[in-house]
This record gives structure tokens, C-alpha cells and sequence, in this order.
């Protein structure tokens, strides 16, 4: 890991500023003394190390099908005086861990198969996008296959090819900032799709490696374009140096006031219980589209809240009763999910059915809401207020779309 505010050199497990007494040693051997006996976990040693002394984890990030069963199979390792395991859980559920280790359980099966045409298909929307061409393509083949090349073809090789697109995306960026200075939404709409199509075209070029190295072992393309640009792909998708950057957030004035813990008690995890899942196939790898990404700024979704409710009320408190409660009552109801997904939202926001929805919700929540609750039975104001904020800001109408849509029988 590189992070140049920290310290100047890269950082890894035998940093000096984070490990200063390894020494050198391997962190599976330096374990097994005295000194070291925790071991904070990112990427890189969640699924890959391995070391029987390992009897308790602490989860604290999101984990999901076969990352899951990855990461929690580190403390299946039998050692002597090793008798028991443990995993406190701060973030996932139960009923999906279980079903990701239902999946791998004896024989994972695949739902469908994978078509093979995928890679052509991936192919011919990465050439479409014109950054680079057949010549440059093979120019990069030819050093890579060259027994007696030198890096510094491979590099001149690359380079126009990277240069081109990293100079494209720093001009979107200067763009966008320009647009945003001037307040020119229509240019700022435009550099951001610029933007978006780059970081896309990106990620294709990582879909096209995996899939391409995943289906070439169990079938045989008998196609050198698709092979070369294998080749090319992977050879320049580490010089792209764009597409994780993220906005900046100032958190320098905030402070944690206090935190929850709740006890949820030890999970029964039965892997012989209920039907095993099976595994998709891969059927949409290159699918992305350039999206314009709908956003509602935290403090105009308050400032809203903060017109409606009065009292000694905290803005979480009112964050979480709209947007997190009444939303998610709105949300079971299958009646709205039908309407919002027959109906605009200009006509689905006049139905009789949501202010009676909203009513039921409202009073469903009484118990553990009972100040905000109260002034939103006696209050019309309140519960338009609360309407607008839920189909304008939280997406409810959108959400129950999509609800609506995941429940429809196919044809």
C-alpha cells in the first residue's frame, strides 16, 4: 500500500513503521510466538493466509458468497490444543453466510451455462470505443512474444496508448472542474460522462481478462485477435491510473458523541438444512453503461427533516424514522410496489393508497417512535412533508420498481 501523506516508502507487513519487530521473519512464522497474536486484516491476507493457530475472528466489512467462505474457512485448521473457533460478527447476516457456504458445501453446481460468445461480444464494444487500434494491438503481441525483449520495448510500445487516455481522462477532469467553477451544468454533464465512459471502459478491459482467462481453459477460441488482445489487455490495464479517486470529505469536525452495541446471540448454521443455492453463470460481464449517478446532499434531506419535527429530537433520530423506518414499512407493501411500477411518479404520488401506506406505517413504528409518530398522525403537514422527502430524496418509488419488477413471473 502506498499512502504518501503516512510516510514516503510503500507499506506492507514488514514495514518498520508497522510491524518494527518482525525482522524480516514471515508473519505466519512470527505468529506463532508470543509477541504477535492479533492480526489486522485487509485484502490481502482475508483469503490467503493460512495458519492453523488462527481460533477467532473479528468481521467488521462486508462479505459475500464464495469471499465469504473464503475468509471464514481461515479458522478450519486443525492444531493441537486448539479445541474451539469463534467469529463475532459486526455486519453480516446470518441466513446469507449460511447460504454462501451451502453453495460450496459438497458440489457447487451452476443454474446455467456460461456462453462462450460473451468474449466476442466484449471484444467488439472495447474496439468500438476507439483508444487504440489493430497496429498498436499487435506492436505489443510482438515484444510480448519476442524471447530476447527488453522492457523498454514493452514500454514504448505501450506508452502511446496509455498516454492518450490518461491525457483524455486529466482533460475530462480539468473539464469538469472548469464547468463546476462556472457553474455550467450542461458542460459538467458532459465532462462526467466523459469521465464515467473512461473508468468504463476500464473495468471492461479487467472483464475481459477474467472471463477471457476463465472460459480459454475450457474452450478453445481458435482466434489470435482474441488471444492478442488477451495479451494487449493485460499488459495495459495496470498503466491506467484512474477511476478510484474519490471526492474529498472533510471530516475534521466530526466527533463520535456515542455507539451501540447489541448482542444478537450465537447463529445456528445447519449447511444439511433447506435447498442448496446454485452458482450463476456469467451472463452480463461488459454490460456497464454510463450512468449519471442520482444524488441527494445529507443536509438538504436534514434541513428538510429539521421543517417538519420540533423538539428535542436528534438529526439522526429524524434521518433515521424517515428514511430508514417509514421507507422500509413502504417498501413490504406490494400494493405500492404495483402502482410504482405502473405508474410515474407524478401520478403514483397522487395515489390514495400511499397517504393511507404512509398512515399504516406511521402508526406501525409508534411504539419505538412514539415524539416523531405523534406529531405525524396529528399533523398534514408533517406527512406531506414526509411524503415529499421519501419519493423526491429516498428513492421510494424507484425502490418499489425495482421490487415490483425482481417479483414478476418470467415469460
Amino acid at each position: 500500500m502506498n499512502d504518501k501523506e503516512s510516510g514516503p516508502d510503500g507499506f506492507t507487513e514488514h514495514s518498520k513503521t508497522l510491524n518494527p519487530n518482525l525482522k524480516g521473519r514471515d508473519i505466519r512464522e512470527a505468529f506463532k510466538g508470543d509477541e504477535y497474536q492479533i492480526l489486522l486484516v485487509a485484502n490481502k491476507f482475508q483469503t490467503g493466509f493460512d495458519q492453523p493457530l488462527l481460533c477467532g475472528m473479528y468481521v467488521d466489512k462486508r462479505l459475500a458468497g464464495i469471499q465469504a467462505v473464503q475468509t471464514l474457512s481461515r479458522l478450519n485448521r486443525a492444531h493441537p490444543g486448539k479445541d474451539t473457533t469463534y467469529v463475532l460478527d459486526f455486519v453480516n447476516d446470518p441466513e446469507e453466510v449460511l447460504a454462501a457456504f451451502k453453495t460450496y458445501h459438497t458440489t457447487a453446481e451452476l443454474a446455467a451455462t456460461t456462453d462462450p460468445n460473451l468474449v466476442f461480444n466484449l471484444r467488439a464494444k472495447l474496439d468500438a470505443a476507439g483508444h487504440y487500434d489493430d497496429f498498436e494491438v499487435d506492436r505489443v503481441v510482438a515484444v510480448e512474444l519476442k524471447p530476447d525483449a527488453k522492457q523498454s520495448e514493452l514500454v514504448a510500445a505501450l506508452e502511446p496508448v496509455r498516454d492518450r487516455l490518461m491525457k483524455r481522462y486529466k482533460a475530462a477532469q480539468e473539464a469538469l472542474e472548469a464547468a463546476k467553477a462556472k457553474r455550467d451544468d450542461k458542460a459538467a454533464e458532459d465532462a462526467q460522462n466523459e469521465l464515467g465512459a473512461l473508468i468504463l471502459f476500464k473495468g471492461d478491459l479487467g472483464a475481459f481478462i477474467r472471463l477471457y482467462t476463465f472460459l480459454s481453459q475450457i474452450f478453445n477460441y481458435g482466434n489470435t485477435a482474441i488471444e492478442k488482445r488477451a495479451i494487449f489487455y493485460k499488459r495495459l490495464l495496470p498503466l491506467l491510473e484512474f477511476g478510484r479517486e474519490r471526492e474529498g470529505i472533510d471530516l475534521s469536525k466530526v466527533v463520535l458523541t456515542h455507539h451501540h452495541l447489541k448482542n444478537l446471540g450465537k447463529q445456528g448454521m445447519p449447511l444439511s438444512d433447506g435447498d442448496k443455492p446454485l452458482l450463476d453463470p456469467i451472463t452480463d460481464t461488459g454490460s456497464g453503461r454510463v450512468q449519471e449517478k442520482e444524488t441527494a446532499l445529507l443536509y438538504e434531506i436534514i434541513a428538510k427533516l429539521n421543517d417538519l419535527f420540533d423538539g428535542d429530537l436528534t438529526e439522526q433520530d429524524k434521518l433515521v424514522y424517515v428514511n430508514q423506518v417509514i421507507k422500509g414499512k413502504l417498501l413490504e407493501s406490494e400494493k405500492l410496489q404495483q402502482q410504482a411500477a405502473n405508474n410515474s411518479k407524478n401520478q403514483f404520488a397522487n395515489s390514495p393508497d400511499l397517504k393511507t401506506e404512509l398512515m399504516n406505517a406511521i402508526m406501525g413504528a409508534l411504539d419505538a417512535h412514539t415524539a416523531m409518530s405523534t406529531q405525524a398522525l396529528n399533523s398534514t403537514t408533517v406527512q406531506n412533508g414526509m411524503k415529499d422527502i421519501l419519493l423526491n430524496h429516498a428513492g421510494l418509488w424507484e425502490m418499489l420498481r425495482e421490487q415490483a419488477a425482481g417479483q414478476r413471473p418470467s415469460a
